[in-house]
């Protein structure tokens, strides 16, 4: 059995809506009012992850802020596109070094990909204020970002 299959087994992990795997880890009992309007969400919320070689994250956005940590495997390559979908970067969560991190954020409203690079990605992956799936939007459902096409991708 190889590893990828091995933690989706031991960590009980199910399909994702967007792809790949996950299965969330912990939901804070606090609340906070997020100062956009929506109503009261969890504090943090936090999931565990995962990438099989060929699985992509499709396209999508949360309206809260975001931290990707690498956790085993990797690289992961997340894809962002800003709100004004002007700006696409692409960053590797690897284990740290001079040049990596196995860490990024996406901010709250940013558009986001994932895929993993080499042989499989299991990150954890926190948001706050809490993620809800009422916050959580497709690309391929928003007309003016699945009919755009992009050309310009900045890696730091």
């Amino acid at each position: 059995m190889n590893r990828a299959r091995a933690l989706i087994d031991a960590l009980r992990l199910v399909p994702h809506p967007e792809g790949g795997w996950y299965r969330e880890i912990f939901r804070s009992s606090h609340e906070v009012a997020p100062q956009d309007g929506r109503p009261l969400r969890s504090a943090l919320t936090t999931i565990d992850f995962l990438l099989q070689p060929g699985e992509f994250s499709a396209w999508h956005r949360v309206q809260s802020d975001e931290v990707w940590h690498l956790l085993e495997g990797g690289p992961l390559r997340l894809t962002l596109l800003s709100p004004s979908l002007d700006v696409i970067h692409e960053v590797d969560l690897a284990r740290a070094g001079p040049d990596t991190a196995p860490r990024a954020v996406v901010p709250a409203g940013w558009w986001q990909a994932a895929e993993a690079v080499a042989d499989f990605a299991y990150v954890g992956a926190t948001v706050g204020p809490g993620f809800d799936f009422r916050d959580f939007q497709f690309a391929r459902d928003d007309t003016t970002v699945s009919k755009r096409r992009f050309s310009t991708i900045i890696r730091p």
